[in-house]
C-alpha cells in the first residue's frame, strides 16, 4: 500500500482542496503519511497568487525533490494554483517532478496513482479535516468574476461557480457531526454567492439555513467583496445567534486614483458607506481588512490618503500586501511602477500605525469578559490558546489563558474568561 503525504500551501481555500484530496486517497485505500520522509508519494498543493507564495511553493517542491534524490523510489506530484498557471514552465524548469496537476484535478491524481473514478459531487462526505476538529472551512464557491488589475485568480480559478445550497448545508452537517463548532465560510467572493445558480445574491439565505445546523455554534464569514456587498447580511447579524459580528472586507485602497488603476468598481464613498452602516447597525462589530501598498500609479498623496483613512476608521484587524507584479494581469502592463523600496517603506509605516491601533484597542479590553473557543493546550508551559469571536484562526489575535490549573478546560470547548493583560496582537486571560 502506497503511503502519501500532502503539503498544503496558501489560503484556507487550498486547505479545503487538500482535505478533499486526502479524503479521496483514504477511501481509495491509500495510507496517509504524517511526514514527507515516510511517504512514497509527496503531493505539493501549491499557491501561485503573489511572488512570495510562488517562491514558497518552489522551495517546497525543491525540498521534496531533495528527499527523492536521497530515496529514488519516492515520487513527487505537484498540484494547485502554481501549476495551473505555470504548468509548462514547471515541466521545463523542474523535469524531476513526476506529475503535474492543476486545481481540483482529483480524478487525474487518482489515475496517476493507479486508481479510477472520483465522485466529484460528494467529495465533502469523505473529506479528511486537517484543522483542529472544532473548526472547519466551508468553501461555498470557486473562481471570481471580477477583473481586478493586480489579481491572477480569475485566470487560475476561472469564473465564479457557486456550490448548491443543499450540498453546502449537508456538508456543514457532516462537519458538525465530526466535531466542528465553528464554521468558517470561504470563497474568492462571498458577496456574489448564488447569482450564477439562483439569479440573485443568496448568501443571506445560505447563512440562515446554516444557522439551523445542529452542533455549529459560531459561523464566521471571510472575504466579503465590497462591490455589491449585501447590506441585508448586517440585519441578519443582529438577529442570528450564530453569525459572528465579524466583517472581513478587503478594501485594497481608498484613493480613487488607485482604485481606478486597480479596476475596482467601488469608490471611497461606497466603502465608507458599508463600514459606517455596519458600525451603526452592529456596534460591537469587529472589522478586518486587507490593503495593497505600492500598486502601479500609487502616488505619495494616495498613500497618505490611505494612511489617514486607516487612522480615522481604526480597523480592528488589518493585513497588508506589497504589490506583486504578476504576468498576465492588467497591472503588469502599467508603466508607472512604484519602486520596491518605496513600497516597503510605505508598508512599514502603515503597519506601524496598525500596531499602535491594535495595542490601543487590546488595552481597552482589559477587565472585560468573553466566551472563547479553546484551540490548543501547551503542556510544557501550562497555558491554553483560545480565540474570541473577534479572531479568525491563524490570522488574528490569540487569547493566552494563564495558570489554568484546576479549571475545567478542554481543547475544542468554550470557556468564560476575563482579559487581564494585552499586547499588540495577544490577549492574556484568566478563568
Amino acid at each position: 500500500m502506497k503511503k502519501i503525504h500532502v503539503t498544503t500551501l496558501g489560503c484556507p481555500k487550498n486547505i479545503v482542496d487538500s482535505e478533499n484530496l486526502l479524503g479521496l486517497l483514504k477511501i481509495n485505500q491509500f495510507e496517509i503519511g504524517q511526514t514527507p520522509e515516510e511517504a512514497d508519494v509527496l503531493i505539493i498543493n501549491t499557491c501561485g497568487f503573489i511572488n512570495d507564495a510562488k517562491e514558497e511553493s518552489i522551495q517546497a517542491i525543491l525540498e521534496a525533490l531533495e528527499l527523492k534524490k536521497n530515496d529514488p523510489h519516492k515520487k513527487v506530484f505537484v498540484a494547485g494554483c502554481l501549476t495551473q498557471r505555470y504548468r509548462k514552465e514547471i515541466e521545463q524548469e523542474i523535469p524531476e517532478v513526476d506529475a503535474i496537476f492543476g486545481t481540483e484535478e482529483y480524478t487525474e491524481i487518482l489515475k496517476a496513482l493507479g486508481r479510477g473514478h472520483a465522485a466529484m459531487d460528494t467529495l465533502y462526505r469523505s473529506r479528511l479535516i486537517t484543522t483542529p476538529r472544532h473548526y472547519a472551512y466551508l468553501k461555498i464557491s470557486e473562481g471570481c468574476n471580477h477583473t481586478c488589475a493586480f489579481c491572477a485568480i480569475p485566470a487560475i480559478r476561472g469564473k465564479h461557480r457557486s456550490k448548491p445550497m443543499e450540498q453546502l448545508v449537508e456538508e456543514a452537517r457532516v462537519l458538525a457531526a465530526n466535531g466542528a463548532k465553528e464554521l468558517i465560510i470561504v470563497s474568492q467572493d462571498t458577496s456574489y454567492y448564488g447569482k450564477d445558480l439562483y439569479g440573485k445574491q443568496s448568501i443571506v439565505e445560505l447563512l440562515q439555513r446554516l444557522e439551523e445546523v445542529e452542533g455549529i455554534e459560531w459561523i464566521r464569514v471571510l472575504y466579503w467583496y465590497p462591490t455589491n456587498f449585501p447590506m441585508e447580511v448586517l440585519h441578519w447579524m443582529r438577529e442570528s445567534k450564530k453569525l459572528l459580528h465579524y466583517l472581513d472586507l478587503p478594501i485594497q485602497h481608498v484613493s480613487q486614483n488607485v482604485l481606478q488603476k486597480m479596476r475596482r468598481a467601488e469608490t471611497r464613498e461606497s466603502i465608507e458607506n458599508i463600514l459606517q452602516t455596519a458600525r451603526k447597525l452592529v456596534p460591537d462589530m469587529t472589522f478586518r481588512t486587507t490593503v495593497i501598498v505600492g500598486h502601479p500609479g500609487e502616488r505619495e498623496e494616495d498613500f497618505q490618503e490611505l494612511l489617514q483613512f486607516v487612522e480615522a476608521f481604526r480597523f480592528d484587524r488589518l493585513g497588508s500586501f506589497l504589490y506583486s507584479d504578476e504576468e498576465g494581469t492588467a497591472a503588469f502592463e502599467l508603466t508607472d511602477k512604484v519602486p520596491e523600496q518605496t513600497a516597503r517603506e510605505r508598508q512599514e509605516q502603515l503597519m506601524e500605525l496598525q500596531r499602535e491601533i491594535s495595542q490601543e484597542k487590546n488595552q481597552r479590553l482589559i477587565g472585560q469578559k468573553y466566551s472563547v473557543l479553546i484551540d490548543e493546550y501547551n503542556a510544557e508551559m501550562n497555558f491554553y490558546l483560545a480565540r474570541t469571536y473577534q479572531d479568525a484562526p491563524e490570522i488574528d489575535n490569540e487569547v493566552i489563558i494563564l495558570n489554568p490549573s484546576g479549571a475545567e478546560l478542554a481543547v475544542g470547548h468554550f470557556a468564560q474568561v476575563e482579559i487581564v493583560d494585552a499586547t499588540e496582537y495577544e490577549l492574556y486571560a484568566k478563568i
